[in-house]
């Protein structure tokens, strides 16, 4: 290249980017949305926000953030060709609008989501089918079909099945805080009965709160029962029954969605949901702190056992229960049994991941918490990334080894012996266990899911609505 050609093109070159700099950047929001020149009539637009709202009330009673919920629903509006909505969570509220410009009044909708039992098999189906419309792979009179089928469809099978994988959960846990068989098989009967008695009370429409004032109720005094009938001899720790127990009820509750919600901005709902998970935590301390005054009547004492020591000789033993804990919650969840392999390697890779941190470095069990729940997001990200959908099941089966049952007991048997300073720091330490674990599968998954794309809504009409 002659000089005169290389000076003319350095000039160009540096003209063209002089341009790009001094061009107006594109909007951060983008606040006026193309519509297209017909707008939707009123009948499609409900029929595609009442698909979405259905959607929305599914990933919300599992727990799902705010956030996620909201991207769902919003991404399969625009799939339905209504790409100008709104969406609006306020903890059980959903309100979904659809702005039509000047041409014609918006139409609104508002629903609350109501939290029944978790049923991990339709949150599958509601993600395919969600990601069947976004690939144009299925109508919307197929879609509204298809959800209302899978919202009111049965249970994949039968309730017992899912007592079983949560009583099963306690026993695993027992084995993992380093309980005998004995143990075990006591954690496995009690959690089964606290489990049915639950769904007799939830029948008569009695709250959650009294639900779990029952169940850990219940717990200790089943196990000072079996204690002072010599079932369960002083050796044997007794205690970790009512940890295991208390685990199995600390597995329904949604901190993990709550941080996220709070990471994300969505202080209100992630407010509401503190404040479930408080009352429903005090329920707990309520129940278990009863139950001990009354085993003290009778000169019964259950003092909590010292959690075990992550160390090479048990390393594979309690792996390989807090694997089970975590396929067996699945299992109670009425998770697709195809999934139930994932849960159990996610949640021994975790529970390795936590002994392994607490092994080789001198960090406690907040950060060996965190590191694990981090190892769950990663898990979860990448599955999401390998099929586009949410796995819930990955992170909701990969924390049960990590939460603090036995670190709760601890504290509500020094609140219950009148040692207010202790158990309200012991207390402390498990909500910074709790926290830690929602916070790390929050970074978690932040890092492994894919950069968002950013692209412009192309205008439809409603001649382009996939019908």
């Amino acid at each position: 290249m002659r000089p005169g050609s290389l000076v003319r093109w350095a000039r160009g070159a540096v003209a063209r980017e002089a341009q790009v700099l001094l061009r107006g950047g594109e909007p951060t929001v983008e606040l006026l949305r193309h519509l297209g020149p017909d707008v939707p009539t009123d009948a499609q637009v409900l029929e595609v926000l009442d698909l979405c709202i259905q959607v929305g009330e599914v990933l919300l009673s599992t727990g799902e953030p705010v956030g996620e919920t909201s991207a769902t629903m919003t991404g399969l509006a625009a799939a339905c060709g209504l790409p100008t909505v709104d969406v609006d969570i306020t903890f059980n509220a959903i309100t979904m609008c659809f702005h039509r410009g000047n041409v014609a009044a918006p139409v609104t909708t508002m629903r609350l989501a109501t939290y029944g039992t978790t049923d991990l098999t339709r949150i599958a189906l509601i993600t395919g089918i969600v990601d069947q419309v976004t690939r144009s792979r299925m109508t919307v009179p197929a879609a509204v079909a298809a959800v209302s089928e899978a919202v009111n469809a049965r249970h994949p099978y039968p309730r017992w099945v899912a007592t079983a994988g949560l009583a099963g959960l306690a026993a695993a846990v027992a084995v993992l805080l380093g309980g005998s068989a004995v143990i075990a098989a006591t954690a496995f009967a009690v959690t089964a009965l606290i489990d049915r008695l639950g769904v007799v009370l939830q029948r008569r429409d009695v709250a959650p709160f009294f639900l779990q004032v029952t169940g850990a109720l219940m717990s200790t005094v089943a196990t000072l029962g079996l204690l002072a009938a010599g079932a369960l001899p002083g050796d044997t720790q007794p205690s970790l029954v009512i940890a295991a127990g208390l685990t199995a009820l600390l597995s329904g509750l949604t901190l993990v969605g709550t941080v996220q919600d709070a990471i994300s901005g969505f202080y209100v709902t992630a407010a509401g949901r503190a404040a479930e998970i408080t009352l429903l935590s005090a329920g707990l301390l309520v129940g278990v702190i009863l139950g001990l005054k009354l085993g003290l009547v009778f000169d019964l004492d259950l003092d909590p056992a010292e959690p075990l020591r992550a160390d090479m000789a048990g390393f594979v033993l309690t792996t390989v229960a807090a694997a089970l804990s975590a396929a067996l919650f699945a299992l109670a969840g009425y998770a697709p049994l195809r999934s139930l392999p994932a849960a159990f390697v996610v949640g021994g890779t975790a529970w390795a991941a936590y002994a392994a941190v607490i092994m080789l470095t001198d960090v406690g069990p907040v950060a060996a918490s965190g590191v694990a729940a981090t190892v769950v997001g990663l898990a979860t990200g990448l599955s999401r990334r390998g099929s586009g959908r949410r796995t819930q099941v990955i992170v909701l089966s990969g924390i049960i080894p990590l939460l603090p049952g036995l670190t709760a007991y601890r504290g509500f048997y020094q609140l219950a012996g009148d040692d207010v300073v202790s158990g309200l720091v012991t207390l402390v330490l498990a909500l910074s266990i709790g926290l830690a674990v929602a916070a790390g599968v929050a970074l978690g998954d932040l890092i492994a899911r894919p950069a968002p794309t950013r692209r412009r809504a192309r205008p439809r009409t409603k001649d382009h609505l996939p019908r």
